[in-house]
């Protein structure tokens, strides 16, 4: 099954047309020094609004659409948990070196980016990211592969081997990140879809 996500929604219009048009995920960066990194106050207002919902945490249900995502890395766990609430998020994507006991006290779901390096022997690259999927599986958090860049923390636009994600869908349900575009998503979709 395919899932597509709309990361570093920024206006309540974005989100709005990302959702019209089918989108299953919309992301929201929390990451501090991140170039697309949103205010929590103006996260708050266009979930609200992308939901049509004029406040969370009073018991209404929310209304179907797609699920939120706040992006974060190495950040405080209260932080997070703060921001999850004030925003109504449904899950949380980890991009750091945040640990399992971490994952496991995030108030929400929990997307776990692993970074692939595709510099790395094909077989070390696979053995490696297999490990860290694994992982992620295990604790009840939904793996996603990104690329690795030395010093960055993932959403680096660029592409990695999709062989290597390959190879891993074949045994774990991901999600894949880096570099999509209109142009390359459904390559990427065909290739890695190949293996599972």
């Amino acid at each position: 099954m395919t899932v597509v996500k709309i990361c570093g929604m920024r206006e309540t219009s974005h989100a709005l047309v990302a959702a019209e048009s089918g989108a299953d995920l919309l992301g929201f960066v929390f990451v501090p020094g991140v170039r697309r990194r949103l205010d929590v106050e103006v996260a708050r207002s266009i979930t609200q609004e992308s939901r049509g919902l004029s406040a969370f945490g009073d018991g209404r249900e929310r209304s179907a659409g797609p699920r939120l995502v706040g992006l974060f890395a190495n950040q405080p766990l209260d932080e997070v948990n703060n921001v999850i609430a004030r925003c109504g998020l449904d899950l949380a994507q980890l991009c750091g070196d945040e640990d399992e006991d971490y994952w496991r006290q995030v108030d929400a779901d929990v997307i776990r980016q692993v970074r692939i390096d595709d510099t790395a022997p094909q077989a070390e690259a696979v053995a490696d990211a297999l490990r860290r999927v694994e992982a992620a599986a295990f604790a009840g958090c939904i793996p996603l592969l990104d690329k690795q860049e030395a010093g960055q923390l993932g959403g680096t636009g660029r592409t990695f081997d999709w062989s290597i994600a390959r190879e891993v869908a074949a045994r774990f349900d991901v999600l894949l990140a880096g570099g999509l575009s209109p142009d390359n998503v459904g390559q990427a979709i065909e290739a890695v879809s190949r293996g599972a």
